[in-house]
């Protein structure tokens, strides 16, 4: 059964966010709000959540998982980036984009694009999820919470833990949240591509 934390929109308590922690540590997966949508997130080592998140959206290996980075120097480990790349991530974040670029060696291969060796990072304009990444120091292994024959993620805490009790190990609620997942852009090209409109505006990268 799901542990249902309740966390602070504006101010999360530091309590909450250790027994979070404590819980990734262990190997949890959790259900946690965004400044999108809900998502799903486990640690990168995690043993089983890529596989949990595979199994609960029904993904297959082609699937770009989403580091969710707690600010840029977190970010440039994970993937390359020449200064045009850089500078168009640093303009458009913090907020509700996610980039593809060329995984680094400190991606799992099997997180990476198996044939492009990409990864999607984004770094969320969100206090909780800022919070939780600053105590647990390493990024979220990631993706959108969306279920298989629904349109759009859903956005009550309490409904999520009913559908989700048995396959995830914590639901996060930190108030109101969106349904509209991330803008994902594909820089790994080298000119922007924007392959899903989302949250964040397309216009910058068109």
């Amino acid at each position: 059964m799901a542990r249902f934390v309740e966390v602070h929109p504006q101010d999360p308590q530091p309590r909450a966010i250790a027994q979070l922690v404590a819980m990734l540590r262990e190997d949890a997966l959790i259900a946690y709000p965004t400044d999108s949508c809900y998502a799903l997130g486990c640690r990168l080592d995690s043993r089983t959540g890529a596989d949990r998140i595979r199994r609960i959206r029904h993904l297959d290996e082609r699937h770009h998982f989403t580091l969710v980075c707690s600010d840029f120097a977190q970010l440039g480990q994970f993937v390359h980036q020449d200064n045009a790349q850089f500078r168009a991530v640093k303009a458009a974040t913090p907020n509700p984009y996610t980039f593809i670029l060329p995984a680094t060696k400190e991606v799992p291969r099997r997180f990476a694009h198996p044939r492009k060796k990409t990864v999607g990072v984004r770094i969320p304009d969100h206090p909780f999820v800022r919070a939780l990444l600053s105590a647990l120091g390493e990024p979220l292994l990631s993706s959108t919470l969306l279920l298989p024959g629904v349109s759009e993620p859903p956005t009550d805490a309490w409904t999520i833990k009913e559908e989700l009790d048995h396959v995830v190990d914590a639901v996060v609620d930190a108030g109101e949240c969106g349904t509209v997942p991330t803008t994902v852009v594909d820089l790994s090209s080298g000119s922007p591509e924007v392959v899903r409109v989302g949250a964040g505006d397309p216009a910058r990268f068109e």
